[in-house]
């Protein structure tokens, strides 16, 4: 669920066919993006506008939520793992199967939230820990300074999702 619409969030509804805001993202946030083309990459914008794994698990093996106390994003991810096929399994070797997250806040931080799930989608849970915040930065080519923030939400939240296993 892609959240940033002052409106949508606190109706809950969408202005421009009054739709819930749930999955989908309001036509102002879209208005609003367009807006700031001179500012974020066309890879950032594609990421907000049409965010990848949004939403969230049943039955997930770990969840993690934070919140930016200086801006109030929010950043929750949630994800289920499976065993990787090796000829000698370990305890430890286990992929994230599938990832999912919910943003609420800028746009950047939606980005963000889309963009982690599909660097680590499919990787073992050791790689997920290594993917590191310049990487992420450049997935979504890259962020204005004063939007860093948004990725640094982005890789804490992993952390803390990583840590809850």
């Amino acid at each position: 669920m892609a959240l940033g619409c002052r409106q949508a969030i606190l109706r809950g509804l969408c202005d421009s066919d009054m739709r819930p805001i749930v999955g989908s993202i309001c036509s102002e946030i879209v208005r609003l993006a367009h807006y700031n083309r001179s500012v974020y990459s066309a890879e950032l914008l594609d990421h907000f506008q049409n965010p990848r794994n949004a939403g969230e698990i049943k039955d997930p093996d770990s969840v993690a939520q934070l919140e930016n106390p200086a801006c109030g994003d929010i950043l929750e991810l949630s994800l289920r793992l499976e065993d990787l096929k090796l000829e000698k399994p370990k305890p430890e070797a286990k992929r994230i199967a599938d990832i999912r997250f919910r943003a609420k806040g800028c746009v950047p931080a939606m980005a963000c939230g889309s963009a982690i799930t599909e660097l680590v989608k499919g990787k073992s849970v050791e790689e997920a820990r290594q993917l590191s915040r310049e990487e992420l930065v450049q997935k979504i080519g890259g962020l204005p300074q004063a939007s860093a923030h948004a990725s640094h939400l982005a890789m804490d939240t992993l952390a803390a999702l990583l840590r809850n296993l």
